[in-house]
């Protein structure tokens, strides 16, 4: 599908051609116009980059509240009640896949601390279940099969770790210098990199769980860390500077999420931000914090937003997930009166989301037969037929273009002339990521015995998609209406979604 790219040579604007970061401090004499410039030079690493342009991921909960009906265990759980027989990754995989989904995140360990692969580290898992395999490896090497990426979820809080009598959550254990891994008599790693780092009892625990799912399950794109507690104990801190280390070693493709990589979106009901910058400021060096809180304001990264911050303040790049579960909770209960999303609702959110500068991670969750129920599975099959009718074919790929330097403020517009006619009522934009978020508002006009504006978006960053009642025209136009330096329009395109035509 052949786009019209719109990036010029020179459109770097004086005082924006200085070296690019992922993080820019801001400092307390900087002026308003610097501070914006800061902003533009702020761009995305190339794991980021990649998370962004992928777009759409599959999340995957599945463990011992798949069999008990819950969505939060509380650790005491027998092992005994995972059940499971078979888990049909290469199913999951081949329904993700053709739903348009780059990668699956699997809940490797959730918050009840059950391990789904047999770790060297505890007894409570899949070893000590009636699953006589390892779900992880299954899953890593269906999504090598199926061309998809692979990542983990291993939750910070544990609560086996909490409720076992010699559990290592909360325990009071002093920090001292410890190897990672640690060694476990009759099953090395083939992996022999070691790590030394001052921690307690329960990070030394977490981070030789974090070396066998990095190490030995192949490639990983994504470490997926939240900050949900379902209790507390002992004042256990979790010593994330020393997780990082062991991640960008040994997964230096990998994006983190819940810390600097990416940000949750601040809900799970699939709701999205007007204007979703990925440029925020944070008070701290984010290279240095290992805290993040989540972030649930309307506006995050607004020329108000970083011109009203107090200095002095970091400029970050830390792209939002937008992270959503298919049915009514996060787990597998039945099939029977838990509610699954339709296909026209999952696709709405998958317009707003990757449509809207951030990422979709949909949450997909097995049943007890180790499989997508064909209720989920034929959503998926249905969003994935949408977004290639709708979004496989550029109505404007034969357009002429002619773009008009803006009189003030470096301002263009783009004008698109057809050959034909093109009944269209989606239309995109992406900016080139290299060089920085530059456009904050722009309209989207018709000409019809003169230009009439059709509709009006915010930010554009990775993607922006505009919806509205289907158009005729030959002629189109883009006016940028505000902007923090050149725009930098990398392609545009015109789509028609046939199921919303009359």
């Amino acid at each position: 599908m052949r786009k019209i790219s719109l990036i010029a040579a020179a459109l770097l604007a004086a005082g924006c051609a200085a070296p690019t970061a992922r993080t820019l401090l801001v400092e307390p004499d900087d002026s308003p116009e610097t501070v914006l410039a800061k902003a533009v030079r702020v761009v995305p690493t190339p794991q980021q980059l990649h998370a962004l342009e992928n777009g759409f991921a599959a999340f995957v909960h599945f463990g011992p509240n798949t069999f008990t009906g819950v969505e939060w265990g509380n650790g005491k759980e027998d092992p005994a009640v995972f059940e499971l027989r078979e888990a049909d990754t290469d199913q999951w995989c081949a329904i993700f896949r053709d739903a348009g989904m780059k990668r699956v995140i699997l809940t490797a360990k959730h918050h009840d601390g059950f391990a789904l692969w047999p770790s060297r580290y505890t007894t409570h898992g899949v070893a000590s279940s009636p699953y006589p395999g390892d779900v992880v490896k299954s899953l890593a090497a269906s999504c090598r099969k199926y061309g998809l990426e692979f990542g983990f979820y291993l939750s910070p809080a544990d609560l086996y770790q909490m409720e076992a009598p010699d559990g290592l959550y909360g325990n009071g254990s002093a920090s001292t210098l410890r190897t990672i891994p640690r060694a476990v008599p009759g099953r090395p790693f083939a992996d022999t990199r070691t790590f030394s780092c001052e921690v307690d009892d329960y990070n030394e625990y977490f981070m030789n769980q974090l070396f066998e799912l990095l190490t030995e399950y192949g490639p990983v794109s994504e470490v997926w860390f939240d900050g949900a507690h379902p209790k507390r104990k002992g004042g256990q801190q979790y010593n994330y500077l020393a997780w990082k280390e062991l991640i960008r070693t040994l997964a230096p493709d990998a994006v983190v999420f819940g810390k600097e990589d990416l940000r949750w979106c601040g809900n799970e009901a699939g709701q999205t931000r007007e204007a979703e910058w990925n440029v925020i400021p944070y008070a701290d060096d984010p290279a240095t914090m290992n805290m993040f809180a989540d972030l649930t304001d309307d506006d995050l990264g607004s020329r108000e937003r970083l011109l009203s911050q107090k200095k002095p303040f970091w400029l970050h790049y830390q792209p939002a997930e937008t992270d959503v579960s298919i049915r009514d909770g996060w787990f597998w209960r039945n099939d029977d009166e838990q509610s699954v999303r339709s296909a026209d609702n999952v696709f709405d959110i998958w317009e707003r989301s990757v449509g809207g500068n951030s990422i979709l991670l949909l949450n997909v969750p097995p049943d007890r037969q180790g499989r997508i129920s064909p209720r989920d599975s034929a959503v998926l099959a249905g969003v994935g037929h949408r977004i290639r009718e709708t979004y496989g074919n550029d109505l404007l790929s034969g357009a002429r273009l002619k773009v008009i330097p803006g009189l003030t403020r470096n301002l263009p517009s783009y004008e698109y002339t057809l050959p034909l006619a093109i009944r269209f009522n989606r239309f995109e934009l992406r900016e080139n990521l290299a060089g920085g978020e530059r456009v904050e508002s722009f309209a989207l006009d018709v000409w019809t015995d003169g230009w009439q504006e059709l509709a009006r978006g915010t930010n554009i960053g990775s993607r922006r998609i505009l919806r509205f009642p289907e158009q005729n025209a030959l002629r189109l136009r883009v006016r940028i209406l505000a902007a923090r330096a050149e725009p930098q329009i990398a392609s545009a395109a015109a789509y028609l979604d046939f199921r919303t035509v009359d």
